[in-house]
C-alpha cells in the first residue's frame, strides 16, 4: 500500500512541523473560538433577559424567563448547529473544504451581530427574534466542527496529527473563557456607571435601562474573531487529499501542497486516476462495503459524542443555576440586574481558567502520546467519578462550609471532559474516514453529539421545575416556586 500512496500526500504525512502547521491551528482554530463564544456567552445573560423583559412594574421579585422561551434561548443556537454540521459536512465532501468554508464564517459574523439587534414591540418578540437569529448562528457554527477538522486532519503531518486537531479543537476553551472575560468588563463598566439598587424595594428599580445594552455587547462582540480571520481562510489553499482524491486534479493538488511545503511534487496524474477508479476506494455512504469497513466507526463516534455532550452541554450552559443553588452566586435580591451578570460571569470564567482550558490543552500534549483511546477511557471514567461524589452526598456539599470542595469536584469534571472525551470525540472521526466520505461522516457524527446537548439542555430545564417553595431564595429560576406565591408576578 506504500507505494500507492500519492507523493503530495506522502510529503504531508512526512512534512516536520513548520509555520505553515501553526497557522492553519490558529485560522481553522478561530472558527471554534468563535463557535465557543457563541454557544455559551447566552448563559451570561438569560438571567439579565429575564429581568428585562419579565419583570413586572411594581413586583416585589425580579423576572425570569418563563421555561419554554428559556428553553428556546438557549436550545434554539443546539438546533442550528446540529443542522448545520449534517449540510455543510455534506457540502464540504461534495464542494470542497474550503469553498464552503468561508460561507459557515460569513453566517457566523451576520448572525452574531444580528442576535445583538434582536427587535420587538413585545418581550415574547424581542425573544422570538433572537431565537430566529441565534438558529442561523448554530447553523453557521455546525459548519465549523467538520470542515475545521477536515481541514486540520488534512494539513496535518502523521506523527502530530492528533495534537494539531486536538490544537484546533482547544480554542474553544479560549473562546469560553473569552467570553467570560468580556461578559466581566462591560457588566463591571454599566454597573460602576449605571449603579442600581437591589430589588429588596422594587424589583424594577434593579433593573437600570441601560442594562438593555450588555447582553446585546455581549452577543455581538462574538463576531469580532470570525472576521478578523476571514480574509485568511479564503487565503488557505484547498487540502491536498480533497484535490487529489475527489476532485481528481492532481496537478492543482501538487502545485498547491509545492507552494505550502516550499518543495517540489510530481502532479502523478495516472497514479490518482488509478486510485480513483478502484473499485476497494469507490464505496458509497451507507454502502454494505461502506457498513462493513467503517459501520462500527460510524456508531462508535457517534454514540460517544451523543453520551458526552448530554453532560457537557447541561453542565456548561447551567452552571449559574448550579451554582446559584450550592450559594456559591449570591441571591439575586442582594444585587442589581448588571451585577448580577457580573457574578454569573466571574464564577464561570473562574472555572473556564482553572479547569476547562488546562484540560483541552493536556490532551493537546498527550494525544499522540497515550492515544486518542486512552484518554477516551480514562476521561469518561473521571467524570463519572466525580459527577457521583457531588450528587449523592448532595446535601453536604450545599453547606456553606463545604462549598468550596463542591466547586473544586465540579471544576474537575469539566477538566475530565476536555482532558478526555471532549476533544477525543472531535479528532477520531477527522481521521478514520475516507477522504471524500470525512466530512459528511464527521457532520453526522459531531450531529449526534449536539442531539446528546439537546437532550442535555432541554432535559436540565424540564428537571429543574421544581416547584418547592424552599428553594426560591438559592437562586432557581422563578417558575420553579412562582405559584406558590399569591404575589407572583410572572403568574398574574
Amino acid at each position: 500500500m506504500a507505494g500507492d500512496q500519492l507523493q503530495v500526500l506522502n510529503a504531508l504525512d512526512l512534512a516536520k512541523t513548520q509555520l505553515y502547521h501553526f497557522t492553519a491551528i490558529v485560522i481553522a482554530g478561530m472558527g471554534f473560538f468563535t463557535d465557543a463564544y457563541d454557544l455559551f456567552s447566552i448563559s451570561l445573560v438569560t438571567k439579565l433577559l429575564g429581568r428585562l423583559y419579565y419583570t413586572k412594574p411594581g413586583a416585589l421579585t425580579p423576572g425570569t424567563l418563563p421555561p419554554g422561551v428559556s428553553s428556546s434561548v438557549v436550545g434554539v443556537a443546539l438546533v442550528g448547529t446540529l443542522a448545520g454540521q449534517l449540510f455543510f459536512g455534506w457540502l464540504g465532501d461534495k464542494m470542497g473544504r474550503k469553498r464552503v468554508y468561508g460561507v459557515t464564517l460569513i453566517l457566523m459574523v451576520l448572525c452574531s451581530v444580528a442576535s445583538g439587534f434582536s427587535f420587538g414591540s413585545s418581550p415574547k418578540g424581542v425573544m422570538a427574534s433572537l431565537c430566529f437569529f441565534r438558529f442561523w448562528l448554530g447553523f453557521g457554527i455546525g459548519g465549523d466542527y467538520p470542515l475545521s477538522a477536515t481541514i486540520m486532519s488534512e494539513y496535518a503531518n502523521k506523527k502530530t496529527r492528533g495534537a494539531f486537531i486536538a490544537a484546533v479543537f482547544a480554542m474553544q476553551g479560549f473562546g469560553i473563557l473569552f467570553s467570560g472575560i468580556v461578559s466581566l468588563v462591560v457588566s463591571a463598566g454599566f454597573d460602576h456607571k449605571y449603579k442600581a439598587p437591589t430589588y429588596e424595594d422594587n424589583a424594577a428599580a434593579s433593573t437600570v435601562p441601560q442594562a438593555d445594552y450588555v447582553w446585546r455587547i455581549i452577543l455581538m462582540f462574538g463576531s469580532l474573531p470570525a472576521a478578523l480571520t476571514y480574509y485568511w481562510r479564503m487565503k488557505m489553499p484547498e487540502t491536498a487529499r480533497y484535490t487529489a482524491l475527489v476532485a481528481k486534479n492532481a496537478k492543482q493538488a501538487a502545485q498547491d501542497m509545492g507552494k505550502v511545503l516550499n518543495v517540489e511534487i510530481e502532479a502523478e496524474e495516472e497514479k490518482v486516476r488509478r486510485i480513483t477508479e478502484s473499485k476497494s476506494t469507490s464505496f458509497g455512504l451507507f454502502s454494505k462495503e461502506f457498513v462493513r469497513r467503517h459501520g462500527l466507526h460510524l456508531f462508535g463516534t457517534t454514540s460517544t459524542w451523543f453520551l458526552l455532550d448530554i453532560a457537557f452541554y447541561s453542565q456548561n450552559l447551567f452552571q449559574k443555576d448550579v451554582f446559584s443553588a450550592i450559594g456559591w452566586i449570591p441571591p439575586a435580591k442582594t444585587m442589581n440586574a448588571i451585577h448580577e451578570v457580573f457574578q454569573i460571569s466571574k464564577a464561570q470564567t473562574l472555572i473556564a481558567l482553572c479547569s476547562t482550558v488546562p484540560g483541552y490543552w493536556f490532551t493537546v500534549a498527550f494525544i499522540d502520546i497515550i492515544g486518542r483511546f486512552a484518554i477516551q477511557l480514562m476521561g469518561f471514567f473521571f467524570m463519572t467519578v466525580f459527577m457521583f461524589a457531588i450528587a449523592i452526598p448532595y446535601q453536604h456539599w450545599t453547606e456553606k462550609a463545604n462549598r468550596i470542595g463542591f466547586v473544586v469536584m465540579y471544576a474537575l469534571t469539566f477538566f475530565f471532559a476536555n482532558f478526555g472525551p471532549n476533544a477525543t470525540t472531535f479528532v477520531v472521526p477527522a481521521e478514520i474516514f475516507p477522504a471524500r466520505l470525512r466530512s459528511t461522516c464527521h457532520g453526522i457524527s459531531a450531529a449526534a453529539g449536539k442531539a446528546g446537548a439537546i437532550v442535555g439542555a432541554y432535559g436540565f430545564l424540564y428537571a429543574a421545575q421544581s416547584k418547592d417553595p424552599s428553594k426560591r431564595d438559592a437562586g432557581y429560576p422563578r417558575w420553579h416556586w412562582c405559584e406558590e406565591l399569591p404575589h407572583c408576578s410572572w403568574r398574574h
